[in-house]
Formats: C-alpha cells, sequence, structure tokens
C-alpha cells in the first residue's frame, strides 16, 4: 500500500519528488499525485485530470482561468478521489496556504488514524481551519517552499522520514473492550462523570468536551466507525450554531449519526445556554441578555423561550432523519448545573418551549423514541436512565 504524497507539482515539483524519493529509499511504495490546476510538462505518478475526473460536475470545472475558482474546485475533486482509493497507507504533503487549504480537506475525508502530514508556511499560526476535527500533523516550512536548499531538505526530509516512521510503526489493533462517545460541558459534569463510572466496565468511554471541536471530533470518529454507540448527553454546541456563539461544531452537529445508524442517546445538556468570549465580546444585539460570566474569557447567555423553540425544531428535523435506535431524554427539572432549581438561569418556561418544540415535533417509533425523565440532568437518577437506555439499545 502506497504513501500518497499530494501536492501543485507545477510550482512545488522539487520538493514534491525530493519526499516521494525519499519515501521509496526509506523502503515505502509512494505515489506522487498532482492537483495543479495549469497544465505542465512535469512527470508525476497520478495526474491533475484523472484526480479532476471525480469531481461530481466534471473535470472541465476545474481547470477554470480564475485561479481561487480552480483551487476551491480542484479541492473538491481530491476529496473524492481520496475516498475512491482503497490502499492510503498514509498521505504528505507541502505548500503555501493555497496548496494547504487544497490538500487538508482531502486529509480530514480520511478515518482517524491513518498518517497525515502537512509541511505549510501556514502551520505555526491559527491552523483550526486545515486541521478540524482531524488528526492532521502540521509542520512548519520554516523557508517558503520553493524550491530545494539546505533548510527546506531538512524540514522536508524529516517529513518524509516522519511520515515514513507514522506508518512502519502503526499501532496494531488490540483486543479490547468496545468504544462509545459521551457529550460533556462543565456543567454536565456530573451527569457524564456518574454515566461513565457505570458503564466503564462495559466499554472505554471516550468523552469530548463541547467546544465546536469536541462535537467535530466525536463527529468524525462516528464517521469512522470507531466508536459503537453515543451517549450525546450535552448538545449545547447546536446552541452556538443558531446563536452565533464561539462553540459551534457546526451544521452537521448529529449528521454522523443519521448516516451510520448507531446507537445514540441524547439529551438537552447545557440547551440553556450559549457561550461568547469575555463579556465585553458579547454582540451588541445580546449585551442586555440575561449573561453569566463563566471566567474571564467565557460569558454564557441565557437562551430565550423563542430561541428555545428553534433549537427543539432543530434537533427535532434531525432526529427525524436517524434510521437507526435514538432515544432522546428530557430532563424535566433542569438541562444544565446553571439550570436548577434556585440557579441563575432556572427559567421553567424556556425549558417548557423546548420540550413542547421536541415532543411536537420529533416523529416517534419503535427505534425512536422521546422520555421524559422529572430529575434535572446532574441527577444521579437521570444519568442512571442513560445508562439504562443505552445498554438497552446496544
Amino acid at each position: 500500500m502506497p504513501i500518497y504524497v499530494v501536492g501543485t507539482c507545477d510550482t512545488k515539483g522539487a520538493e514534491l519528488r525530493y519526499i516521494r524519493d525519499l519515501i521509496k529509499k526509506a523502503g515505502k511504495k509512494a505515489l506522487l499525485v498532482d492537483v495543479s490546476t495549469k497544465l505542465h510538462a512535469g512527470k508525476v505518478d497520478i495526474k491533475p485530470q484523472r484526480v479532476a475526473e471525480h469531481h461530481p460536475k466534471g473535470k472541465t470545472v476545474v481547470f477554470s482561468e480564475d485561479r481561487g475558482e480552480a483551487v476551491t474546485q480542484m479541492s473538491i475533486a481530491l476529496e473524492n478521489f481520496i475516498v475512491s482509493q482503497s490502499d492510503v497507507e498514509g498521505i504528505i504533503s507541502a505548500g503555501g496556504s493555497g496548496g494547504t487549504a487544497l490538500v487538508t480537506p482531502a486529509m480530514r475525508i480520511l478515518p482517524i488514524g491513518i498518517p497525515k502530514l502537512m509541511v505549510s508556511t501556514v502551520a505555526s499560526g491559527n491552523v483550526g481551519p486545515y486541521v478540524g476535527p482531524s488528526d492532521i500533523c502540521m509542520m512548519y516550512s520554516i523557508t517558503d517552499i520553493q524550491g530545494l536548499n539546505k533548510i527546506s531538505r531538512k524540514v522536508l526530509g524529516n517529513a518524509a522520514h516522519a511520515v515514513v516512521g507514522m506508518v512502519k510503526a502503526s499501532v496494531p489493533e488490540v483486543a479490547s473492550k468496545p468504544s462509545i462517545g459521551l457529550s460533556m460541558f462543565g456543567v454536565t459534569t456530573p451527569c457524564i462523570e456518574g454515566v461513565v463510572k457505570a458503564l466503564e466496565a462495559e466499554f472505554e468511554c471516550l468523552v469530548f468536551h463541547a467546544t465546536g471541536t469536541g462535537g467535530q471530533s466525536m463527529e468524525k470518529l462516528v464517521d469512522s466507525r470507531l466508536v459503537k454507540g453515543v451517549i450525546d448527553a450535552t448538545t449545547t454546541e447546536i446552541c452556538d450554531f443558531l446563536m452565533g456563539g464561539v462553540f459551534s461544531a457546526g451544521e452537521d452537529r448529529l449528521g454522523s449519526i443519521i448516516r451510520t445508524q448507531l446507537p445514540y442517546v441524547g439529551s438537552c445538556g447545557a440547551l440553556d445556554m450559549v457561550n461568547f468570549g469575555a463579556k465585553e465580546k458579547v454582540p451588541e444585539i445580546y449585551k442586555k441578555r440575561q449573561l453569566h460570566v463563566h471566567n474571564a474569557n467565557v460569558t454564557l447567555m441565557r437562551t430565550s423561550p423563542g430561541e428555545n423553540k428553534n433549537i427543539g425544531e432543530w434537533i427535532a428535523d434531525k432526529l427525524n432523519q436517524m434510521q437507526g435506535e435514538v432515544r432522546f431524554l428530557l430532563p424535566l427539572k433542569g438541562v444544565s448545573a446553571l439550570d436548577a432549581e434556585g440557579q441563575s438561569f432556572h427559567n421553567p418556561e424556556a425549558n417548557a418551549s423546548l420540550f413542547d418544540a421536541l415532543d411536537k415535533n420529533v416523529v416517534q417509533t419503535k427505534k425512536r423514541r422521546l422520555i421524559k425523565i422529572d430529575h434535572n440532568i446532574n441527577d444521579r437518577e437521570f444519568s442512571m436512565e442513560l445508562v439504562n437506555q443505552f445498554r438497552s439499545i446496544m
């Protein structure tokens, strides 16, 4: 199985061939995949035209006179190309900001665990948009990737040998307990601690902090089928997506469960709040709302009845698309620690709006059920009901 060396050979050909040749010298098969958007005479293993043929609209949309548009379309084609290859043992690339933006979406689409290394001129800055929820290794190029010199040979050589090392020393699968994903926030910690304590003898419990990237990472593991089921007690990232908070996991939250049909137990954890930065950074339209300063860098806003209605309808639409076993639990006495009776976010009217929206819009079936629990989400009784429902569908 080969390591795929991917990049724009019209401008980075010498560097990419250097990486490919070092990988071969180290004893691994390597294929040079050219994703240039302008034709050139350099020798490669897989030509841009072959990659472009995997674009949903055909290869002609890739080779545009508009460079930005061409790069965008080639990136789409590359994602589809990589997915179609069953022999990717590892992937490595080198490029500037354009090349990094072109190749990393294809890296992200590969399963967790396949070695992915990006040598980039932007690797020392904010790499979140490139890495996302994946396990991409970013290496700073030091100099621009423009010709081979004593610096670039060292950096690119280290990168080539690093990806070879990851492939050769891959961690073997070991017999262990099946893994499950769980979502948690500070205000739902007692709930998840109770669930983990009850299930850790049977399952390897992978807990994800619901800060946007946490939810995306959990979804990525679901898509990669590296977990056998999910206890998604903390769906708060949906609030941030809908209201413009800083911890959004994007529109595809819950999408992996729709695609995979894995067993799913969910709840309303922290749907009483939207997260923003420091208090002075709260958007102007929200400054007069009920706010809670969590710390110097995080300010929480209590969701309103109208917002909770929208959240409930959005979740219901996602739940209705799930065809596997689904249980969604409603904690009638509060969705977070701040929403417990006597606490600052306790708002029965707002919660009723959320629960009513779910009740009216979720199409319940034998496999898809809403379950009302007369407890706060952090009560032991609620944790145990999550456990019981999860065991019943596994």
